[in-house]
């Protein structure tokens, strides 16, 4: 499976310039529902990256919100295991809608993008606080090409390393272009 490809079919491998959900900007941008928005590459990507937790015991698949939510749910789908998603309150990670997770609680993190990991790692803790085990983390794509680590057994479908800056030393911000922010963060 062309991954990039696919990405690239379907306008979801974007160029201009972004403000990534960490901050950083860069001159890419991956918008996965684009791609994700066609269940033919949902099953598709998902099915892959359920592989590659063949032999694991999951109990329960857990993805941030919102971008990592329609993974989350066909992963979960796939795996035949309950789905939920952890949303942020106050800016703090939480599980809310009646979610939660109990004590001994094999977890699965899923996501759609990761850049630093960040909403990943606040899942992880979240999870951990409550006594849960986090048995591994995939994610579609790895923008990070491989740099962020979880500290569990992760896998993704596409490692590619895309430039971010800090605003503060952005090229792109340096010639003027306005910056766009996709994302599903304000």
């Amino acid at each position: 499976m062309d991954i990039f490809k696919i990405f690239k079919e379907t306008g979801a491998l974007l160029d201009g310039h972004f403000m990534l959900t960490s901050g950083l900007h860069s001159d890419n941008y991956f918008q996965c529902a684009k791609v994700l928005q066609h269940p033919k590459h949902l099953t598709a990507l998902c099915t892959e990256l359920a592989n590659r937790f063949a032999g694991v015991k999951i109990d329960t698949v857990i993805s941030p919100a919102i971008g990592g939510i329609v993974v989350g749910t066909e992963m979960g789908r796939i795996l035949d295991k309950r789905t939920i998603f952890a949303e942020r309150q106050n800016g703090e990670m939480t599980l809310r809608r009646g979610f939660s997770v109990e004590e001994g609680e094999n977890i699965l993190v899923v996501e759609d993008v990761v850049t630093t990991g960040g909403s990943v790692k606040e899942v992880i803790k979240l999870v951990e606080s409550k006594g849960a085990n986090v048995v591994g983390v995939g994610y579609i794509v790895d923008r990070s090409n491989g740099v962020v680590q979880f500290g569990t057994k992760q896998a993704s479908l596409l490692k590619m390393e895309v430039l971010a800056y800090h605003p503060d030393s952005c090229p792109t911000c340096g010639l003027g272009i306005p910056v766009v922010k996709p994302g599903s963060r304000s």
